[in-house]
């Protein structure tokens, strides 16, 4: 008698767990997140898939990719979702792909997102440099001269990047071909010379964006300096002024979640989900840092999403409960 008592508890509870996971929206359904090779941008993606892991959606390991190469997987179905859409900046991307045709894209994932470029602090106030067309005075741009050509080197982007594109149309928009080139290749080692110049205590022009682990290192304000621009030359002919007046040559970004349209029509839960998830600029710069102190394993992101996570557990579980209502 007791055999059949405790056998039927057990029966019941495998019964309860299969009626539970039959009730997750995403019981069944695979996920193929893709990124760019940028490993900054593994936290953010990582945060997604959990939260798509906890509505019960097969997430599948995250596929590294160029962006232009994401959006038109995305379009055409061979991957699910990119967190991490610039809305200007790709925008020209995202419509060469199919635009709002193709694409799922519903509220702000991460707000506020600046760029542009910065010189060292010491330089600016020694000589007086506010903007970037003062690098047409060749002995200006001498001072930022790292490969010994007499030109300033900015430390720009990986070919192929919408903002390697802007900084060439920028140096010929400002007349500065004689006087400045970009220095272009891999992102992150290409900014670690950059950081290396700093600390001998060298000038240095580069840029960069946040959310990214450089400002919380180089701090604007305290150690570098935003350069503004004399006028907007931007794709577009988009005006990059700020309310305010300042104008850094590149507007302020949201980032976005962006899904296959019509996997997200059939996935109302996770549609509902990259709609209702925001994470903070300044939680992002954080996260990169520790990436760039060393903490850069897949293991360790893993246990930097855990402490996000339940440092916000009330926001976590209610994006969780908005997707889950959304699928009834």
């Amino acid at each position: 008698m007791r055999h059949s008592f405790i056998w039927a508890l057990a029966l019941t509870s495998l019964f309860a767990r299969a009626v539970c996971a039959a009730a997750l929206p995403g019981n069944g359904v695979v996920v193929k997140p893709v990124q760019s090779s940028l490993a900054e941008e593994a936290f953010q993606t990582e945060l997604v898939n959990r939260a798509l892991e906890k509505l019960g959606y097969d997430v599948q390991p995250t596929n590294e990719v160029d962006y232009n190469v994401a959006y038109t997987a995305i379009a055409n179905g061979d991957a699910t979702y990119l967190a991490v859409n610039w809305k200007p900046q790709m925008e020209e991307m995202y419509d060469n792909a199919g635009g709002d045709g193709k694409f799922y894209r519903q509220g702000t994932y991460i707000a506020g997102a600046a760029q542009g470029y910065l010189i060292d602090k010491k330089t600016a106030e020694k000589y007086h440099i506010r903007t970037l067309d003062q690098l047409r005075d060749p002995k200006l741009a001498k001072l930022f001269d790292t490969d010994g050509d007499g030109k300033a080197d900015i430390t720009g982007c990986n070919p192929g990047w919408v903002c390697s594109n802007v900084i060439d149309g920028q140096i010929k928009g400002f007349n500065l071909q004689a006087t400045v080139t970009q220095n272009q290749g891999n992102y992150s080692a290409i900014i670690a010379d950059t950081l290396a110049r700093y600390h001998q205590g060298k000038p240095v022009l580069y840029y960069t964006w946040t959310p990214y682990w450089l400002s919380a290192e180089l701090v604007p304000g305290r150690d570098v300096v935003w350069l503004q621009v004399p006028h907007s030359v931007y794709p577009g002919n988009q005006d990059t002024r700020l309310p305010n007046g300042s104008n850094y040559g590149f507007p302020v970004n949201n980032q976005h979640i962006v899904a296959n349209k019509a996997w997200a029509q059939q996935n109302p839960a996770a549609a509902k989900l990259f709609a209702v998830m925001t994470l903070p600029v300044a939680d992002v710069n954080v996260q990169n840092r520790r990436m760039h102190q060393g903490e850069n394993t897949p293991q360790a992101i893993s246990r930097h999403v855990d402490s996000w996570i339940a440092a916000h557990q009330q926001q976590f579980d209610s994006w969780i409960s908005a997707a889950e209502a959304a699928a009834d």
